[in-house]
């Protein structure tokens, strides 16, 4: 009888790191906020980089798929390396819309209410340690869904010159009976014409109010008058809510940053 001898497999095993978890003790918010940190597989201290600024950037949210979708841009197509920093919620009710009066969105959003500090949190908190701490250009993007959108469409309106690029997908812009809306095309107007990007979807199996206040949102900025103003409209015609955020951004990139041939 023989006998066959099989010797033990050895392995090493090491921990895979894709980025940096930082917490950024807020004084205008008045609480620790986690950031996910990702830098390029060859950053270089010497370089400049443009970033990426996710909000529902948490872990189990959408730090990780965005993070793995700019990576394949950058090796597949024309999409240089980012910077991509994931600010993980606390809640997001509470930092992602501004105040109303209706007793409705009281009742159901109890937090509601304090975009405004979460907006100042950005640009006087966020941007300046992501631009002290890591080499930085000045092109900024934001992505976001949602209440989220929401809160990107209320900082392009009334800060625009926090971000350069804007990717709003599936904006929560009936807040509030739509008023932030109704004020669109009045804040647009009080602008300089600066140089921006943005990207409006929504999917075509949503709400039919988040169908039409999408299109609305692109209608107004399509016909603001803002020759520096890139506009592009993305109506998702197979997908909802829930699936429509990473091809979404996946066909934004697209038109941004074509195949390299």
């Amino acid at each position: 009888m023989i006998f066959a001898t099989f010797n033990a497999q050895t392995s090493v095993s090491e921990d895979l790191i894709i980025g940096k978890k930082v917490t950024l003790d807020s004084k205008i918010l008045n609480e620790k906020r986690t950031l996910n940190i990702y830098l390029p597989q060859t950053y270089d201290k010497t370089k400049s980089y443009p970033v990426i600024y996710i909000l529902d950037g948490s872990m189990n949210e959408d730090f990780l798929h965005l993070v793995g979708l700019q990576q394949f841009f950058n090796m597949q197509f024309k999409m240089p390396d980012f910077i991509i920093v994931g600010i993980a919620n606390v809640d997001r009710k509470r930092d992602f819309t501004f105040h109303t009066d209706l007793k409705d969105l009281q009742k159901d959003y109890p937090t509601t209410g304090h975009s405004d500090k979460f907006i100042r949190f950005l640009g006087e908190e966020l941007q300046p340690f992501i631009d002290k701490n890591y080499k930085t250009d000045k092109t900024k993007y934001i992505i976001c869904q949602s209440l989220g959108g929401l809160l990107a469409t209320e900082v392009l309106l009334n800060k625009p010159n926090l971000f350069t690029h804007y990717f709003i997908i599936s904006p929560s812009l009936w807040w509030d009976d739509e008023s932030l809306l109704n004020k669109a095309n009045a804040l647009l107007s009080a602008q300089k014409d600066d140089e921006r990007f943005v990207y409006v979807s929504v999917g075509k199996n949503e709400h039919k109010t988040m169908v039409k206040d999408a299109d609305a949102l692109y209608q107004v900025l399509k016909n603001s008058g803002k020759k520096n103003l890139k506009v592009e409209y993305n109506l998702m015609t197979d997908d909802n809510h829930a699936t429509i955020l990473h091809k979404s951004v996946y066909d934004g990139f697209l038109i941004l940053f074509p195949y390299k041939d």
